[in-house]
């Protein structure tokens, strides 16, 4: 892979992949440059085709493209006979296959990856403001837990938690509605926001609003992101894409599967 590229340092399985993309490695020109991910955003069809072929040859695996809608729907895969076809809307995917990459696009939302210990399911999860007070991290984690009456043999392992690059928490002003939204469901995310200099507005931290969120539903093992400015998409031209930074911009990606 692109040594510019972000591999998790997270405990994931040796049978789990995972590596997170940035501005670095394609063939897009202008505001795209250079391995713009997204077919939605107006950047030359052939271009973003070499770039996705360029992302499946480093990874060795097929990266499935989600129609992201700001919800909370997650699509498995690999369900039934079919395996599910890039521009399938969902917000969140999962996957039990061997090289079948979970992939989410962004430009300032949070990518967040996940799997179990035991190496036998991966999910991928995209939380802009919206899914993540909507509940998508909660549908993704959901996908780790077996049924209720499955044998204790087949119980689910422990599920780790990967956050990637978003916009950062000195950069992300929201309205006072999102600030509401999110502690009608906790109270305690209000620690999650500072009060912006504009009246009216708030500094949010997204990668803070998530770890919460997760470790609600028992996702006590989240590494990555840590609200720290490395992690800020806004902060770093010549790394990330941002679309609050520039309007119109490039995606990158965050990936996982299993080998």
């Amino acid at each position: 892979m692109d040594a510019h590229w972000l591999v998790p340092d997270w405990p994931a399985p040796p049978n789990v992949r995972a590596a997170c993309t940035t501005r670095e490695g394609g063939v897009s020109q202008g505001r795209y440059a250079s391995l713009n991910l997204g077919d939605h955003v107006g950047d030359l069809a052939a271009d973003v085709a070499t770039n996705r072929d360029r992302l499946r040859q480093a990874i060795g695996a097929q990266p499935v493209f989600l129609q992201q809608v700001h919800g909370t729907g997650v699509v498995a895969l690999d369900a039934g006979q079919d395996i599910v076809r890039d521009g399938t809307a969902a917000d969140a995917c999962t996957a039990t296959a061997i090289g079948l990459a979970c992939t989410i696009m962004v430009a300032d939302c949070l990518p967040v990856l996940f799997t179990d210990e035991a190496g036998e399911r991966v999910a991928a999860a995209h939380a802009g403001w919206r899914g993540l007070a909507g509940g998508v991290l909660e549908q993704a984690a959901r996908c780790f837990t077996p049924e209720s009456n499955a044998a204790p043999a087949h119980r689910a392992s422990k599920v780790i938690a990967w956050l990637g690059p978003c916009i950062g928490p000195k950069a992300f002003e929201v309205g006072a509605e999102v600030k509401a939204a999110f502690e009608a469901h906790a109270p305690e995310a209000a620690a999650c926001f500072q009060p912006a200099q504009a009246p009216g507005k708030w500094l949010a931290d997204l990668p803070a609003l998530a770890r919460q969120r997760l470790r609600a539903v028992g996702v006590e093992a989240v590494y990555g992101n840590d609200g720290s400015d490395g992690w800020c998409t806004v902060s770093q031209p010549s790394r990330f894409f941002s679309h609050r930074r520039d309007g119109i911009s490039g995606r990158f990606a965050a990936l996982v599967w299993k080998v």
